[in-house]
């Protein structure tokens, strides 16, 4: 498989294509365990963003994170370390990504441009509410 495309998600709040956004399933995994999650790809944000419950469920201890990172926009005030960890995508080989992992608990997973978009190449079909991912390529 080179890549995957997919449809964009609808919201449940009854509004029109602005409450159309492209989430991509994924499954994370620590060697603690594993979710299966939708991570929402905004090329507007910097960094990967993890929400703190999912953190948790992955086994992660707040009180044992030693990398604080400082996150812009709505969480510009919310603490967050910085932590690593597998995704699968479809079935592409997996691969390592890096994590604000935040407190806020009321934001979806985010998949921004550092790491995802480092490791995965993106094309949205915005006017057909659908995108295509597939592994990064590598140039010689």
């Amino acid at each position: 498989m080179n890549s995957v495309r997919l449809a964009y998600n609808r919201l449940e709040s009854g509004q029109a294509m602005a409450s159309e956004l492209a989430y991509l399933p994924l499954v994370l995994t620590t060697v603690a365990g594993s979710v299966e999650m939708q991570g929402l790809l905004d090329t507007g944000s910097t960094v990967n963003v993890l929400p703190y419950p999912v953190g948790l469920a992955l086994g992660f201890s707040w009180e044992d994170q030693t990398i604080p990172i400082t996150l812009t926009g709505s969480l510009a005030r919310t603490p967050a370390y910085g932590v690593i960890v597998t995704a699968r995508v479809a079935s592409f080989a997996p691969v390592e990504l890096a994590f604000a992992w935040t407190q806020a608990a009321n934001v979806p997973l985010i998949l921004g441009q550092v790491n995802f978009f480092m490791e995965f190449e993106v094309c949205f079909f915005r006017a057909q509410a659908a995108f295509e991912v597939k592994p990064k390529t590598l140039h010689p």
